[in-house]
């Protein structure tokens, strides 16, 4: 973890720098207006040469801020200080606070996913079926066309023939549509392991860190970090927190994304209607935009490994675990890293 203190982007981007934004607007904007108000007054008391001088050393302070770099960063940490425990009064600021959050979001969301997969389960079951029952029908087609043909009832020939070809182009999209139906369930079995672990893994943060955090802080004061800006120095409180902020950002990212694959998934499923054999084609369009976007931060390289593998039968596909373990003993919490 880099030494340094959280960049200025990132806190204008929090809570606490919206309202911190405002604010510093409302100060600025009623700092104009004051001196727009006073300005004649403040003319009038510079010609004395004791109101002058006043004015010449607010000036000269001012100018030492904004010059100085430590100056500045110090303010500037006292000001993401004062609207951090403002904000924090009506929005949850602590990052031990937030991922517990995230990890009821998580374990509800594991329950919605598995419920989907054992749905999705049925849906590609009963296509199976009708691809099947396709397949039959379009054998008993072909054959009633060879014996009309040998009767030479023409009619017959034409009608019977019609239907294998329609059941043949039925079961082209049928197949495609499994193979789609195929990919959202691998995809969802692995969002559901991935974030099975993610929840251990977020456990154990919660356990550890937030003990290690109520030392850090009882160790180190707001003026001890204070101190150690103005020193140049590495202060220990700051770089925990922002590894803290950073592990929340990254849970939160990645419980968005599974909340939004999980509506894909359910608006897939909604526009199929295997009784009547039809599939709206918003569906496919809706996962094959999906394949077509960048990296997934739950899935990582096996996103890629997913999509170039070969269709497998419904009864290949692994029911999903429902507490599905890490692969190996020895493996390490993914925020470890963060706090290093």
């Amino acid at each position: 973890m880099e030494n340094s203190l959280p960049s200025r982007s990132n806190f204008w981007k929090r809570p606490e720098g919206v309202v911190g934004s405002i604010i510093l607007l409302v100060l600025v904007g009623g700092g104009l207006f004051a001196l727009y108000t006073f300005l004649p007054v403040l003319v009038m008391l510079a010609e004395n040469i004791l109101w002058l001088s006043l004015f010449l050393l607010i000036f000269a302070s001012l100018a030492y801020i904004l010059l100085d770099t430590k100056m500045r960063t110090l303010i500037f940490y006292m000001y993401q200080n004062v609207m951090r425990w403002f904000t924090g009064l009506f929005i949850q600021l602590d990052p031990i606070g937030i991922l517990k959050g995230y990890l009821s979001d998580l374990r509800k969301n594991l329950k919605t996913m598995y419920r989907q997969m054992g749905k999705l389960r049925g849906q590609m079951h009963l296509l199976h079926e009708q691809i099947h029952l396709n397949k039959k029908d379009i054998e008993s087609n072909l054959h009633l066309v060879n014996e009309a043909r040998e009767t030479d009832e023409r009619s017959v020939v034409i009608l019977k023939s019609r239907r294998a070809g329609r059941l043949k182009d039925s079961n082209l999209k049928l197949e495609e549509l499994h193979q789609k139906m195929e990919l959202l369930y691998k995809v969802l079995h692995k969002m559901y392991e991935n974030s099975s672990i993610l929840v251990e893994d977020i456990e154990d943060q919660i356990e550890i860190k937030e003990k290690e955090r109520e030392i850090i802080h009882a160790g180190h004061s707001a003026m001890q970090s204070a101190m150690n800006i103005i020193s140049g120095n590495t202060d220990q409180r700051i770089t925990f927190d922002r590894a803290l902020d950073a592990v929340a950002d990254d849970v939160a990212e990645k419980v968005g994304e599974m909340e939004q694959f999980m509506k894909l998934s359910e608006n897939f499923m909604s526009s199929i209607d295997l009784q009547k054999g039809i599939f709206e084609e918003r569906g496919l369009a809706m996962l094959e935009d999906w394949e077509k976007r960048g990296d997934s931060l739950l899935l990582g390289k096996e996103k890629e490994e997913l999509l170039k593998e070969s269709p497998k039968s419904d009864r290949e596909l692994k029911i999903p675990d429902r507490h599905p373990e890490k692969n190996k003993k020895n493996d390490n919490n993914q925020y470890d890293s963060f706090f290093d």
